[in-house]
């Protein structure tokens, strides 16, 4: 799928010269995350202003192209055979040697963290002269069930604590997420913020009346809900919040646009028995990945709720924003940031389906009173100011040139 292409390429931004940029990450494009969906970003831009960028993946999926070198809108995407799946993560038993082999051309190494990979990215800079720079993507929770998934997190930890030791610079979406991050805490001295690369095109007037005129009952709120139906996200809360949602709204829908059966975690079938409860006032897309459905999907909410437990930033907000939503976002670090910076919302009690359900009440009663002006929130979070930060700081690293071999 191909990004919205509005107000995208900056003439003035360039680097003195073309840069060879590698970014290393587990999924990369078809694949739909807030994480795949900032690396592209980045990553698209970067060549369309001349620069040669590489991304170097996992073939996660059977149905991707054998051929381990491909093309999408000139980025080189180099898949690595990954014949062991761990959790989310996987095992590249190539790695070593391809990424060894790609930085002796490379300019600068991005990676992307949490991942397996990232002390190999490591020791492999090390050898070809290069420092690492590393985006952090958010903090590994995995559900509490099983001891697994502790051994997973602290196994993730030791190895993102190696490469951040020897790392140029360490990114983050925010201070306030940088500052609580148990990942980012140690090693604030090298940790620069850049907020997330968002771009959202206009939502379509027809297609949003259109989607209220199917999901609206008799003239009640639509509550908006995109993201992944897993734990940490706690789609249940918001499900419980109808509790308190109902008493003022009864004819309110909540409409959820994401995966909701995932297949590394039980979160679907441990709340079935919820789901069926409120069954006819939940409504369930799916997972899309069309821009611009999402665009006419938040436009066509009265509200955009995000009850999770643990965020590091949610692109989702601000694409809410964009189109004209506002949103109620549980107060944790990090999560707080895009309704704090814009006053487009309201921040409610982590773990508090009463405390959600006032906040929700409350934005719908009130909602001309938390929406903004399109280009304020888009003086907040400017996509060209991201891309020119990355692309200062990959100036700054680049291997001098007769360094590469």
């Amino acid at each position: 799928m191909k990004e919205p292409s509005m107000s995208i390429t900056n003439e003035t931004a360039h680097a003195p010269h073309k840069l060879k940029i590698l970014i290393c990450l587990l999924y990369y494009f078809p694949h739909r995350t807030g994480l795949t969906i900032h690396v592209q970003r980045i990553a698209e831009e970067l060549v369309r202003r001349g620069h040669e960028v590489t991304v170097l993946t996992a073939r996660y999926n059977n149905s991707l192209p054998r051929d381990d070198v491909t093309m999408h809108e000139g980025v080189r995407i180099v898949r690595l055979w990954a014949p062991l799946k761990i959790s989310r993560g996987m095992i590249m038993p190539a790695y070593p040697l391809a990424i060894y082999d790609l930085l002796r051309s490379h300019d600068v190494v991005s990676i992307h963290t949490p991942m397996f990979e990232a002390p190999v990215v490591s020791i492999a800079a090390a050898l070809t002269g290069h420092k690492v720079l590393a985006t952090h993507h958010g903090d590994v929770v995995l559900p509490k069930d099983g001891g697994f998934n502790r051994v997973i997190e602290w196994g993730m930890l030791a190895l993102f604590k190696f490469m951040a030791a020897r790392a140029g610079k360490l990114f983050a979406y925010s201070q306030d997420y940088a500052e609580h991050s148990y990942y980012l805490k140690p090693y604030l001295h090298k940790t620069e913020v850049i907020y997330p690369p968002i771009l959202m095109p206009d939502p379509q007037p027809e297609e949003v009346a259109a989607m209220r005129a199917e999901w609206s009952h008799e003239g009640g709120p639509i509550i908006g809900f995109a993201g992944r139906f897993v734990e940490e996200k706690r789609p249940d809360m918001l499900i419980k919040a109808l509790d308190v949602i109902n008493k003022k709204y009864p004819n309110a829908r909540i409409v959820f646009c994401g995966e909701y059966n995932i297949p590394y975690e039980a979160t679907w079938d441990r709340h079935k028995a919820l789901v069926d409860q409120y069954r006819d006032q939940l409504i369930f897309l799916g997972l899309k990945t069309d821009m611009q459905y999402m665009a006419d999907f938040y436009a066509a909410c009265d509200v955009l709720a995000l009850p999770s437990d643990t965020e590091c930033f949610a692109l989702v907000q601000v694409e809410a924003m964009l189109s004209g939503t506002p949103v109620v976002m549980t107060n944790i670090p990090g999560g707080r940031v895009p309704v704090q910076v814009t006053g487009m919302g309201k921040l409610a009690n982590q773990g508090d389906s009463e405390s959600f359900g006032e906040a929700l009440v409350n934005v719908i009663e009130h909602r001309e009173q938390y929406v903004k002006p399109r280009a304020e929130i888009e003086r907040c979070f400017s996509f060209q100011e991201t891309v020119d930060q990355y692309e200062k700081y990959f100036t700054e690293f680049a291997r001098p040139r007769r360094e590469r071999r």
